[in-house]
């Protein structure tokens, strides 16, 4: 009966860990900390070394914990990226996940040499463990700062998120194979890294078409899709690591997979992947709160602190500047993405490997990787929100985003049910705007279904339920958005909303029917105010698209953040209930 109390108090306990974790996000949120570094902060008063006492020093639990979790992520972020918006930015994010990867370790290295009194080798080593970022905690600080990237800026982060993870944690193996075992030649090296990353890569996509086929095609009960999902990456991270190839490169390919392919079910995967990811967080940085005995840290405190700051300030930005060279990325766009370059998760899980091992003065590494991670959250996780915004690589969401509803069709793909509340200022209400790829089914009053037909006029309080592709229901945010009026109406601006500057020259085009050269359609609106002026724009600037004229509607800091779209002089006062009513129920790329 001992025993089983035994178990029953580590359940409950760690219950109450994860529910402190999560409780505590609310006042993180609040006074704007970083979340993960409350869930450090519970995990050290929770352990031994602190108030509660809880003795916890089994470094294969924390292994196996940190390789779930760390799959889960990869999987997610894999999940979430679209091929669409990574497609200009792969060449300089896999520069920065392999070669950038290599040069923080070598910039890194003499530091932890010298500042912790290491050989060569075990100073690599250190150099790997913390060289790899952490996009999960990036992501989650910037999306809880209520900001929107760049979509190139994004696209590079999501891209080397996916990508220095596996060969950082490559790079690491390999030096503690060296360290336990014995030398490697680098031909051998070499021959290992291209096999992890061929039968990694054919692992992943293969797992992820499986996964696709299973979901499509297999009449799995309601509420195991999402489930069925997150098991199967961890059978593809699993089968990666036992044939001995990289299981998280092949883990973040099967998400990039199943993500850019219609699916059955894809909302309610993503949001149980939303959740099961978010715990997998708290429980990563909780354990390693408990592992932590903050007697010890004394001992390489000062070495740890010199490892931390040239780690953000020398090496990250030298590696990001020298790898990006050759894309013509600005200066702001490089030293963003050095400035983000938060460690987090996967430190924490290199760091136990020399502890799992039995590495002579093992515990120094996973010391070392907590004091990094701690000043990474404390310095640049507290300043992400306000380094995006001073180098204009973000825009605050003015705007709350309406509560949306999504609802699978069994017996097809192409379509779901979304649905929406309807709020007094919203394009929909005011104008009747809506894509032409999405149809009102049924709108809800009163607790009353009525088709739309008999709901015209929809009114204030109505929910709306559309049918649409799954992979556009996001862009129906916008027509459902609680927006203002602007304080000084411009009655030439076509419709009640304005197109973000993050948008590009080539959607725009393709909304209206316009030519432009195919080198700008990628560039973003703000970029084209900046070319075509020669100037930084201000406030009521215009440049002609074709036969667009594109307003500077709002600017900050010199970066255009909001267009307005005017018609043509000459065609103003003829055009504006016709064509330029039927372009707006045309917006659907750039919406979102």
């Amino acid at each position: 009966m001992a025993a089983l109390d035994t178990v029953s108090i580590a359940i409950l306990l760690g219950s109450l860990l994860i529910m402190a974790g999560i409780l505590s996000s609310l006042v993180a949120l609040r006074f704007g900390a970083p979340l993960l570094l409350v869930f450090l902060i519970v995990g050290m008063l929770a352990g031994e070394g602190g108030p509660g006492g809880v003795k916890f020093d089994d470094v294969r639990v924390a292994y196996t914990v940190g390789s779930i979790a760390l799959a889960l992520i990869l999987f997610d972020g894999g999940l979430r990226t679209r091929f669409a918006s990574i497609r200009n930015v792969v060449a300089p994010s896999v520069m920065l996940a392999t070669v950038g990867v290599i040069i923080t370790t070598l910039l890194t290295a003499p530091v932890a040499k010298y500042a912790l009194g290491m050989g060569w080798i075990e100073a690599l080593l250190m150099g790997a463990v913390v060289a790899s970022t952490d996009a999960a905690a990036v992501f989650l600080l910037i999306n809880a700062g209520g900001l929107r990237l760049r979509p190139k800026v994004r696209g590079t982060l999501e891209m080397e998120s996916g990508t220095n993870d596996p060969f950082a944690v490559f790079l690491a193996l390999l030096l503690v194979e060296i360290l336990a075992v014995g030398g490697q030649t680098w031909s051998q090296a070499a021959i290992t890294l291209f096999r992890d990353v061929f039968f990694g890569c054919l692992i992943g996509y293969g797992g992820g078409r499986v996964i696709t086929l299973v979901l499509n095609r297999v009449p799995l009960a309601q509420g195991l899709h999402a489930p069925f999902v997150a098991i199967s990456a961890l059978v593809v991270f699993a089968f990666g690591n036992t044939v001995h190839t990289s299981g998280f490169l092949a883990v973040y390919l099967a998400g990039l997979v199943v993500g850019n392919r219609q699916t059955r079910a894809h909302n309610s995967v993503v949001v149980f992947l939303d959740a099961i990811t978010w715990l997998a967080q708290i429980v990563m940085f909780v354990l390693l709160g408990l592992l932590v005995w903050p007697e010890r840290l004394a001992d390489n405190l000062m070495g740890a602190i010199a490892v931390a700051m040239v780690l953000m300030l020398v090496a990250r930005p030298a590696a990001v500047f020298l790898c990006l060279a050759p894309f013509k990325y600005q200066w702001r766009e490089n030293l963003f993405i050095s400035w983000v370059g938060l460690r987090g998760a996967v430190a924490i899980f290199l760091a136990s490997i020399p502890l799992m091992v039995g590495l002579p003065g093992a515990y120094v590494y996973f010391d070392v990787a907590f004091v990094v991670v701690l000043s990474s959250l404390l310095i640049q996780g507290w300043t992400v929100a306000l380094s995006a915004r001073k180098l204009g690589m973000s825009f605050a969401r003015s705007d709350p985003m309406p509560r949306r509803i999504e609802l699978d069709l069994p017996g097809q793909l192409a379509r779901e049910i979304v649905g929406y509340p309807v709020p007094a200022n919203s394009p929909y209400l005011k104008r009747g705007l809506i894509p032409n790829w999405a149809r009102p089914t049924l709108v809800i009053r009163e607790e009353e279904i009525l088709t739309p037909a008999e709901a015209d006029p929809v009114r204030v309080g109505d929910y709306v339920y559309l049918l649409a592709p799954p992979e556009r229901a996001q862009a129906l945010d916008r027509f459902f958005m609680n927006m203002p009026p602007p304080k000084v109406p411009d009655p030439e601006l076509l419709g009640d909303f304005f197109v973000p500057g993050t948008a590009t020259v080539g959607a725009l085009a393709d909304i209206y029917g316009l030519q432009v050269a195919a080198d700008h359609t990628d560039v973003t609106l703000d970029d084209f105010f900046t070319e075509n002026l020669g100037r930084p724009p201000k406030l009521g600037d215009i440049v002609h698209l074709g036969t667009m004229a594109l307003l500077a509607h709002k600017v900050e800091n010199g970066h255009v953040t909001t267009v307005g779209l005017r018609l043509a002089e000459t065609e103003a006062a003829t055009t504006l209930s016709g064509r330029a009513r039927a372009s707006l129920k045309r917006v659907q790329k750039w919406i979102g």
